[in-house]
């Protein structure tokens, strides 16, 4: 392989990845521009590399073409559980892991000098994670999030008849807080997920037709009836 082969690779993995770290950057995720770029160059001087070991020293020694490249997939994973973040029972960063992982790959193909398969896979991953996200945006039902605040009586059960509340009116519990005001009393901090069409009244109506529920309030603003 000549020196000019060599820098077509890296220069269009570099093209690739800068791409797709982009996208990521645009939108302030943990793995942006710089970090795409340096894994889709990574994996294709680890593929020329294998390529060029496997033809210099075939005749020596027995080599596998794919073992590198097998290597650079599972070893991908801990850059990518960096960019993962979770926050109470809700988890970020998992479509920037998967980016990661699909930019090593990538940049696999290109090392590999599948050009037409690092380019196509390239511009679907562009189109997936630009596009499909405004079609997700359109087509999924909207939620938001809020937090509620529970001044209830101490007694065994309430916790689970709050949730049977909750799920009645398809609101997702996200974080649960408890805090003992004295020996008969607790505070309770719920960080939920709202469809877009909760009827809030109805939901402040039924916690309070528990018995044990003292308050109720919430700083939720928008996006119910």
């Amino acid at each position: 392989m000549n020196i000019e082969d060599i820098l077509i690779r890296l220069f269009l993995s570099c093209i690739l990845g800068g791409i797709i770290g982009y996208e990521r950057e645009s939108l302030n995720r943990p793995a942006g521009f710089r970090t795409h770029i340096l894994v889709c160059i990574g994996a294709t001087v680890v593929m020329i590399l294998n390529i060029y070991l496997v033809r210099t020293y075939s005749e020596y020694v027995n080599l596998d073409p794919g073992r590198f490249g097998a290597a650079v997939i599972s070893g991908i994973g801990f850059l990518g559980a960096g960019t993962i973040i979770r926050q109470g029972a809700n988890v970020t960063g998992l479509t920037t892991a998967a980016s990661l992982w699909a930019c090593a790959c990538i940049g696999l193909a290109i090392g590999a000098g599948v050009f037409e398969l690092g380019i196509i896979a390239a511009i679907l991953v562009i189109v997936i994670l630009a596009a499909f996200a405004r079609f997700e945006g359109k087509f999924t039902p909207k939620k938001f999030k809020g937090d509620l605040i529970l001044e209830i009586n101490s007694r065994p059960g309430q916790i689970g008849l709050i949730g049977n509340i909750l799920g009645k009116h398809n609101v997702k519990i996200m974080n649960i807080e408890i805090q003992n005001i004295d020996d008969y009393r607790a505070e309770i901090n719920l960080q939920l997920f709202y469809p877009k069409k909760v009827d809030f009244r109805k939901l402040i109506e039924d916690f309070y037709s528990l018995e044990g529920i003292n308050k109720v309030s919430s700083n939720s603003n928008g996006g119910g009836k």
